[in-house]
């Protein structure tokens, strides 16, 4: 399928490893230009010359406000326009809500939600500015939709990301700003290798998945290609799942 991403450009931030690294090699091998945002400059880079000029690595620190702001222009200097931004990054500390620290709740918040609250808030500025459509597609979890047990942080930011695509959804609708969230479920990630490479918890977490297996990132690039595109121009406000049907069966 065509997705009429030529030549338009997406910034994708957690872009060096795991479902960011898959978007934007999803988004590139569909012709758009991506600006692939992460810390780890090395791995960028190597995503970068796999991609033939397609990927441009640029070096942030979700947990700066004003490098988070500047990758819209980051994206102008380099590609010359922005059509899409994908609040992909995120931290996920687990544990006993009860032991951890006031750091940890402001540190999730800031990088989880706030990071991409302050992106979204600078492309639509750059999309009102230039009197044109836009596509910000915000990377949710399951979580967000049902807490889980040692996961209380994460859920709530998670949770909090969601209301936030419904929220801005509504508000910058007919200015033809699109905001929908994508939430993936149990996906063989860094984030999951210690389960994966567990067999007993593996079998475990897949009796809760209907379809008995964990997803693979690249399962979650079509569905971002389709959100960036013209082709999705009706739909906003929506959150889309992306989990083998297990919160269709809890």
């Amino acid at each position: 399928m065509d997705f009429a991403l030529d030549d338009s450009v997406v910034v994708v931030t957690g872009a060096s490893r795991g479902l960011g690294m898959a978007a934007a090699e999803a988004l590139a091998s569909e012709g758009a230009k991506v600006l692939a945002a992460a810390r780890s400059m090395d791995v960028l880079e190597a995503l970068a010359a796999a991609h033939d000029g397609r990927i441009e690595p640029f070096r942030c620190d979700l947990r700066d406000g004003e490098a988070v702001a500047a990758l819209v222009d980051a994206a102008l200097e380099r590609f010359g326009r922005l059509d899409c931004v994908v609040n992909n990054a995120g931290i996920v500390p687990g544990g006993d809500f009860l032991e951890q620290d006031e750091e940890v709740l402001a540190d999730v918040f800031h990088v989880n939600v706030l990071a991409p609250a302050l992106l979204a808030r600078a492309a639509a500025a750059h999309f009102f500015d230039e009197g044109k459509p836009g596509s910000i597609i915000n990377i949710g979890s399951t979580t967000g939709h049902r807490g889980k047990p040692l996961l209380a942080v994460y859920s709530a930011s998670k949770g909090a990301l969601l209301r936030l695509t419904e929220a801005l959804s509504g508000e910058w609708a007919r200015h033809r700003i699109r905001v929908n969230l994508v939430s993936p479920g149990a996906f063989r990630t860094d984030v999951q290798s210690e389960l994966a490479a567990d067999e007993d918890l593996l079998a475990e977490r897949l009796r809760k998945i209907p379809l008995r297996r964990m997803g693979d990132p690249p399962e979650v690039g079509p569905l971002v290609c389709y959100l960036a595109s013209p082709l999705s121009e009706f739909i906003t406000g929506s959150s889309f799942l992306i989990d083998g049907g297990e919160l269709a069966r809890i």
